[in-house]
């Protein structure tokens, strides 16, 4: 065998552990991201009803590929998140937007972040914070926000109508909601009030829950509730006996029907106690102004009418 020149040998030996201990080269970390975000359609810290906030972000710098979740936040609890991919902005920015529309009473909140990857670093923007405004609604009026106010006492038995404008229906609901509550006994719904019934508050607390599906005149209050168990599905404003005429309170059962108008006036009648009945009438006052009977709207008769049973359930207090 030939041997190397001891010189050659040498030199082989100590080149072989150098090339051992070379360390590959360190990979460069990725940019810092920072995010910015922007929220529309707010004053004063607060949204309207059924408007739509949009908002719109950056971040800086841009890298193609990169993702962003933007989360919204209802009373503190998430409600939705939305991932967007990030689009090219101007300069070195890229750019992602979404909206949300304001449905619900509450406190809301928006934030975004983006989760490091090997391309650009992680960041995540404040919470932005905004509440809901709320407007006073009027006779006429139509648009989302009548109908989600009509859709909100319906929830809690006040029987408002479909649709999406302020009809007479709606302004008598609004009459009875004000009566069960202890409110001034007018058709007005102002934006205090409109609040209450999107947080879903000034229902009727039925007296008789135990009754199955009964009636219920409250005379203090001037209302016909009509009840399955706990649960109001139906409430009239009604206008009682008068003073030397007072209805009889008790309870008694519906017993007999007229139909259409009698010689009195009585429209659609259900009877409950001798002469006494459930009835529509052309004059229904704010006040017990009846001769014992309870009288109710000419328009919400027939429909009353056909909502009690015979036999029912029929609670005076």
């Amino acid at each position: 065998m030939r041997r190397l020149p001891p010189a050659l040998a040498l030199a082989v030996l100590v080149a072989v552990p150098a090339l051992a201990s070379a360390a590959p080269a360190a990979t460069p970390a990725p940019p810092a991201a920072r995010l910015e975000l922007r929220v529309g359609g707010v004053r004063g810290a607060q949204a309207p009803i059924y408007g739509t906030v949009p908002v719109t972000g950056s971040i800086t710098p841009y890298v193609p590929g990169q993702k962003v979740k933007v989360s919204f936040y209802l009373d503190s609890r998430p409600l939705a998140t939305r991932t967007l991919a990030v689009s090219r902005g101007g300069g070195e920015t890229g750019a992602f937007g979404t909206s949300i529309v304001i449905r619900r009473d509450g406190r809301y909140a928006v934030s975004a972040s983006h989760s490091a990857t090997p391309l650009l670093g992680g960041d995540t923007t404040p919470r932005t914070i905004w509440k809901v405004r709320f407007p006073s609604l009027h006779p006429g009026q139509c648009g989302r926000v009548v109908g989600g106010f009509k859709g909100a006492l319906a929830r809690m038995g006040y029987v408002s109508g479909g649709g999406s404008c302020f009809n007479a229906r709606l302004a008598r609901e609004v009459l009875a909601y004000r009566k069960v509550n202890g409110m001034a006994r007018d058709e007005q719904a102002g934006a205090r009030l409109v609040q209450q019934a999107f947080e879903g508050r000034g229902g009727y607390r039925v007296r008789y829950p135990g009754a199955g599906e009964h009636a219920e005149v409250s005379l203090a209050k001037q209302v016909l509730v009509l009840a399955k168990g706990s649960r109001p599905f139906a409430i009239y404003p009604v206008s009682t006996g008068k003073p030397s005429t007072p209805t009889v309170t008790g309870h008694y059962h519906f017993y007999l029907r007229s139909p259409g108008y009698n010689s009195e006036g009585m429209y659609f009648s259900f009877y409950w106690y001798r002469g006494y009945a459930v009835h529509g009438y052309a004059e229904v006052p704010n006040y017990p102004a009846s001769h014992g009977c309870v009288r109710t709207y000419i328009a919400d008769q027939p429909r009353i009418y056909f909502q009690l049973h015979q036999g029912e359930s029929i609670f005076v207090f």
